[in-house]
């Protein structure tokens, strides 16, 4: 099996959906804008030195969706979709999603980010296969019924795409010995997950992943630029 791995933010987006989601909740009136870009702005520098704790993070992130409910937060997401991602979906990537798939490869998008903000996007894309932070829901007797603001599992960031992908795999009786495996990625984040694929491939780096790939010899990828 070849199996191609997709990072979704600044790889085959030239924006973050995360933090872009944060933006636009403030923007429709659902958090205060001073406070929330503050934060915002925090977590994404956090995130950007490799610092984030992402538990923290996505509590702080699913807060106004929390407050507002499933039906309500859908509907948002839609807004968000149509005014947001799709002006900034590129059809570079596109097409090197669908090179990958026409080839009969499995291709998965393998993110940091939670859920509930990308599988629209995975669709967007057509990939069916998303591993993202998944996020716990509120079952109990007489519960909401909607998230807790609690992650659910192993979050999908940093070593923990490695834990996902092997859970992944496991799961359909393969290991990484049995595939072929290439990794599209922007981020120093995600090394670990790039050094265990057969084929990593440095796309839009960052200055930090741009130096170890050019140092090892890796494929360097710029597909578009970053907003």
């Amino acid at each position: 099996m070849k199996l191609t791995l997709f990072d979704l933010d600044h790889t085959l987006l030239p924006i973050d959906s995360d933090y872009s989601w944060g933006v636009f909740t403030t923007q429709i009136g659902w958090t205060d804008p001073v406070e929330f870009n503050r934060r915002n702005d925090e977590f994404f520098a956090q995130y950007k030195a490799g610092t984030l704790d992402i538990n923290d993070y996505v509590r702080f992130a699913t807060d106004a969706i929390r407050q507002r409910g499933a039906t309500e937060s859908i509907a948002a997401h839609d807004q968000f979709m149509r005014q947001m991602v799709q002006k900034n979906l590129k059809t570079e990537a596109l097409e090197l999603v669908r090179r990958h798939q026409s080839a009969g490869d499995t291709v998965l998008i393998v993110t940091a980010t939670n859920e509930f903000v990308t599988r629209p996007i995975a669709k967007l894309f057509g990939v069916d296969e998303l591993i993202a932070v998944e996020l716990e829901y509120d079952h109990s007797p007489g519960g909401t019924g909607w998230i807790t603001g609690a992650i659910k599992g192993v979050p999908s960031a940093r070593e923990g795409k490695v834990t996902r992908m092997a859970q992944w795999l496991s799961s359909r009786g393969l290991t990484w010995g049995d595939v072929e495996s290439t990794f599209y990625t922007d981020s120093i984040n995600d090394l670990t997950l790039l050094e265990k694929v057969n084929h990593p491939i440095a796309t839009n780096p960052d200055d930090r992943l741009r130096a170890v790939a050019t140092e090892r010899g890796w494929r360097i990828l710029d597909l578009f630029d970053k907003c």
